[in-house]
């Protein structure tokens, strides 16, 4: 018999990581050679289930979702930060709800690819240990998620992020087009937004400027201010700001760029496994640490003073990457489709 998994996460927010996120694991459980039947619970489920060609219905239709997971045999958690109330306690007891009816009827439940935490509601932080503690197979994709499950007795994997399994094709010609990736945080200063209009005016004014909105309600104001930053400087530059597209079409755009400025993880992921040079912003550890991991110079958003030097380091900088051990970083699906 098919067996019937429901996928929760962040989607239908047309956030770039989750929806690639997304992507990647409907393909692989699609592949599996007992392919279940699946349904994705998504704010918007008529453009999730045409682009996946999945069935779908909305996250917050809670009649909807407990009927299909009564039919289900297991629920998928993730990926993602879900289970987190650092950004929104609403959402995690949201998504600690969805777990907690899939625990109580008995349902598989599988943590996919997360990060967990920090959760510094008291309460709410040891529910989320009591229902971890019911899953099937946690996958995390880092080490403060793998400590945290450790310290409440949990068991979990490290995992790769499974953007790392995009099949990307690169330019093999230079395009003459540079990419910017911004996003709005609260420690993005104007000050900040200057100097980098100053330098990217000074180090590719000759070339096609692409800003990326990669989600239009948290980015395209700020891809507009930096637009309009740059032509005050110089009227002169090419640039376009690109919006409202398809993550397919995201993809494809960003793997034509000669290199590309970004702020956003799995911005900055897709570059490095595309082979594209890239100058990560960070604004969070976890570029940080991607752009450690790869020795690629990195600009700290809060440190205004390093600009012109960190710009000058990565422009003379030849920047290459192992692409065997890029491999090595790719999900493996193995163990999921054992444990469905």
């Amino acid at each position: 018999m098919t067996k019937k998994v429901c996928i929760s996460g962040y989607y239908g927010f047309d956030n770039f990581g989750d929806e690639t996120i997304l992507k990647i694991l409907i393909e692989n459980l699609k592949s599996f050679e007992a392919a279940p039947q699946i349904t994705v619970f998504s704010s918007n489920p008529e453009k999730t289930a045409k682009i996946h060609n999945v069935k779908s219905v909305k996250s917050f239709d809670l009649k909807a979702v407990l009927k299909e997971l009564l039919k289900s045999d297991c629920l998928i958690s993730g990926g993602g930060s879900l289970l987190q109330d650092a950004t929104s306690t609403k959402s995690l007891i949201y998504y600690l709800g969805v777990i907690a009816i899939a625990a109580f009827f008995r349902k598989k439940i599988i943590i996919f690819a997360q990060g967990i935490g920090p959760i510094n509601n008291k309460l709410l932080a040891k529910l989320t240990a009591f229902l971890l503690k019911r899953a099937e197979y946690i996958t995390v994709r880092d080490e403060n998620s793998l400590n945290l499950l450790n310290s409440w007795k949990v068991n979990a994997e490290k995992c790769s992020d499974p953007v790392w399994n995009l099949n990307l094709t690169k330019s093999t010609y230079s395009t003459g087009k540079i990419g910017i990736q911004l996003r709005d945080f609260p420690t993005m200063t104007e000050e900040f937004l200057n100097k980098l209009a100053d330098k990217i005016n000074n180090y590719y004014n000759k070339k096609e400027i692409n800003i990326f909105s990669l989600q239009n309600n948290i980015d395209l104001d700020v891809c507009i201010k930096l637009k309009d930053k740059l032509l005050s400087i110089n009227p002169d530059l090419n640039i376009k700001v690109i919006e409202n597209t398809s993550n397919e079409n995201l993809i494809s755009d960003i793997c034509s760029m000669d290199e590309l400025i970004a702020m956003r993880f799995h911005a900055c992921l897709t570059a490095i496994k595309a082979g594209i040079k890239v100058l990560p912003l960070s604004y969070d550890i976890k570029v940080e640490t991607l752009a450690k991991t790869f020795n690629i110079p990195f600009i700290d958003i809060q440190n205004i003073e390093e600009i012109s030097q960190i710009f000058e380091e990565y422009a003379n900088k030849n920047i290459q990457y192992n692409q065997e051990e890029i491999k090595k970083l790719q999900f493996d699906f193995t163990k999921l489709e054992e444990k469905i």
